[in-house]
């Protein structure tokens, strides 16, 4: 018996506080160990995609750099080639103006040449910037291509040491012939600078030809296996554009950010671990030990001696609470109340019942008003009173009548009806009205238009909206019901020159009850947008032109069929 009930025992349900450290241990890590985990790899996709978009921008600037240094010195030599001073070769240069000329050149540009030379058809220096090549004879390295420039071949020779040799020739002003040529001997150190330069932290850079052949590096250059490289080719407008630009970057060095990454996302999930232990247990405990001593209170609250414990707890299981004390103490009454809810519906029924009986007195109330009316001798306290009478009777029937409108809108009667005349026939039953506060009613309708639809209802609609314009309007004031074809569907506007309706009032203006008007019951526009939209329609506010307010209707046209 005693193993029975120990076995009963390990299989008892889990307590509310185990529930709850459980589901809050799970609800907290696993979340966070996925959304983690997705953060990581795709952070980590990210930061790769990124590390490899810096390397590729860095080759295309370092090439378009190197573009554009080359494509400066072949300008150079093309134009120079071309000038006046180097006509002197005519003469041998025997003034030495045009090495002189060369001397300034090579000077005004810094490191770029190491020298500039013209020499003869016979291959013998005539002028140099530098005096010691003066009289000898030029000696190049091989062609490495020719390319026009100008109309004029540009030669670029095969790459030796640190100078990159080009040269141009030079053409008679008179018999447009060759009379020597013009090298320049371009500084290649300065590509190296320039790589140099544009080298970071682990990263290097090097120039390569069509042959994969390095023609300059940055100091760092070397091809690692393990690194990220990248390149890009220089731009088509440059003689050499066979030529690459190559950037390597150590692999480690490289994705050592995504590393960091990875390290700060176990950090975070060990701070979340050791939040979650040390957090959730006080919690759990704070919600079950209010819910346990609310389960005692409540299996035993009908006993005489037995407290309710202290309100305590989360803001659910004090609402908990506070529920179950207001049960406790209406227990007792339960019965009382039955009978007054049953009480209470039976008043409902007969209530409901007579509410459909409220026009009969009015009718008689308003025929006998009408009746004494008609006596002669009545005095004028007499007459007034049955006034009131006769008016408060009619607001009463249009209240109960706007009620029943609302509550059980009537049947439709569809029959084709031209909208133009229509809406001409209800302006011209409301002139008197109008007239007596001197408004305006302008009817702008040209073209004909039937629409399908009840006739009464759609009186009802154009009384309402304008009944309720002439009410809000000032004496003077005018409005403006206007008539037009929009595709399929007939737009009519009905627009006044009064206040208007304010702007955080107009959601509420279709609501039932809702009005701006003394002694308005707010029945009108609930029942005429009731109406619409039972046509098929819309309605909505807009504001007038006059600033004033404005309401447009849409209507389908009513098209008949055709045999």
């Amino acid at each position: 018996m005693h193993i029975f009930s120990h076995s009963l025992k390990l299989k008892a349900p889990l307590s509310i506080r185990q529930l709850l450290l459980i589901a809050f241990l799970l609800a907290g890590l696993l979340p966070a160990l996925l959304i983690s985990t997705l953060s990581f790899y795709q952070a980590r996709n990210a930061l790769r995609s990124e590390i490899k978009h810096d390397l590729q921008t860095t080759a295309k600037a370092v090439a378009e750099h190197i573009d554009r240094v080359l494509f400066e010195r072949v300008q150079n030599v093309s134009s120079w080639s071309q000038l006046a001073i180097m006509q002197d070769l005519y003469i041998g240069d025997i003034d030495k103006r045009l090495s002189v000329f060369l001397n300034e050149t090579q000077v005004s540009y810094g490191t770029q040449y190491q020298a500039i030379d013209v020499v003869d058809l016979h291959a013998n220096i005539i002028a140099s910037s530098l005096p010691s090549h003066i009289g000898q004879a030029l000696h190049t390295p091989p062609i490495w291509f020719t390319f026009p420039v100008s109309g004029r071949p540009i030669t670029v020779y095969r790459l030796q040491a640190d100078g990159l040799v080009l040269s141009a020739p030079i053409i008679s002003n008179n018999s447009l012939q060759a009379i020597g040529q013009l090298y320049a001997t371009f500084n290649w150190s300065v590509i190296a600078s320039l790589l140099n330069h544009a080298a970071q932290h682990s990263t290097a850079l090097a120039l390569l030809d069509a042959d994969q052949q390095v023609l300059a590096h940055s100091t760092d250059w070397s091809q690692q296996a393990h690194s990220l490289h990248t390149q890009a080719a220089l731009r088509s407008n440059s003689p050499v554009s066979a030529w690459q630009v190559h950037v390597n970057k150590d692999h480690d060095v490289a994705i050592a950010p995504v590393h960091r990454l990875g390290l700060i996302f176990l950090i975070l999930l060990a701070m979340i671990l050791a939040g979650a232990v040390l957090l959730v247990r006080p919690i759990a405990q704070g919600i079950s030990r209010p819910l346990e001593a609310l389960t005692r209170w409540v299996q035993r609250f009908r006993q005489p001696d037995m407290v309710a414990p202290v309100l305590s707890g989360p803001r659910e299981v004090q609402t908990l609470h506070q529920a179950f004390q207001r049960m406790a103490d209406e227990l007792a009454a339960n019965e009382l109340q039955l009978t007054r809810a049953a009480k209470l519906a039976v008043v409902g029924e007969m209530a409901a019942a007579m509410s459909h009986e409220v026009r009969t007195p009015l009718g008689i109330l308003r025929s006998s008003a009408d009746v004494l009316l008609r006596e002669p001798q009545l005095s004028a306290d007499g007459r007034e009173v049955l006034g009131f009478i006769i008016s408060e009777t009619e607001r009463l029937n249009r209240l109960v009548s706007a009620l029943i409108d609302a509550a059980r809108p009537r049947p439709l009667n569809k029959n084709p009806l031209d909208l133009t005349s229509h809406c001409q026939q209800v302006c011209a039953m409301l002139q008197v009205p109008a007239q007596a506060k001197h408004i305006q009613i302008q009817v702008v309708a040209t073209v004909p238009m039937t629409i399908h639809a009840d006739q009464d209802q759609i009186t009802q609609v154009l009384l309402n909206l304008l009944m309720n314009a002439i009410q809000m309007l000032p004496i003077g004031g005018q409005i403006l019901l206007r008539l037009t074809q929009v595709g399929d569907q007939a737009l009519l506007e009905v627009a006044d020159d009064g206040p208007g309706v304010a702007p955080d009032q107009q959601a509420l203006l279709f609501d039932a009850f809702f009005t701006q008007r003394a002694g308005g019951v707010g029945l009108g526009l609930a029942v005429v947008k009731q109406i619409i939209e039972a046509h098929g329609g819309t309605i909505h506010y807009a504001s007038s032109p006059w600033q004033g307010a404005q309401f447009n209707i849409q209507l389908p046209i009513h098209h008949p069929l055709t045999s």
